[in-house]
């Protein structure tokens, strides 16, 4: 058997965490409409028990709406950040290799969204591309600034 090189090893290292994270966002898209109500609705209850005294005029139906696109823009966050961590290995980033950055993102997104149309009680919309293009950018914002996953002696 053939080893990889180091080189190879390394890109496989970047790129693996991508992939699981785009099946999770695929798992959870390929939800059938009434599952994934349901599980943001036990989520929703838990959340709005505790913010309902602190948060008194906000009801029970738009904590449900800000969770579900606050997900979308955590999980999307989430694949920015991993995204670039798989395209710029470390290193100091050009406008270039962040728009590139982003438009997997993005093309990733609009894909997730195009095959909701597919999953029974499911939909697209295009303000979810939005909300998860937005994740995907303080993503890509917080690898460049915040120095994530910076190689020792790399420059920010």
């Amino acid at each position: 058997m053939k080893h990889l090189s180091q080189k190879h090893t390394e890109s496989l290292s970047r790129w693996i965490p991508v992939m699981i994270w785009m099946c999770v966002i695929f798992f959870f898209s390929a939800q059938v409409g009434d599952d994934s109500a349901k599980l943001s609705s036990e989520f929703t209850i838990i959340i709005f028990k505790m913010l309902r005294k602190i948060l008194p005029g906000i009801s029970q139906e738009m904590m449900h709406h800000l969770i579900r696109k606050l997900a979308h823009f955590t999980v999307y966050t989430i694949l920015g950040l991993l995204v670039a961590r798989g395209l710029l290995k470390g290193k100091n980033i050009t406008s270039r290799e962040v728009f590139f950055t982003l438009l997997i993102c993005v093309l990733y997104a609009s894909s997730d969204e195009f095959h909701q149309l597919f999953v029974p009680g499911r939909g697209a919309q295009i303000t979810d591309v939005l909300i998860d293009s937005g994740g995907s950018i303080l993503g890509i914002l917080l690898y460049r600034f915040c120095g994530i996953w910076k190689k020792s002696g790399s420059k920010p």
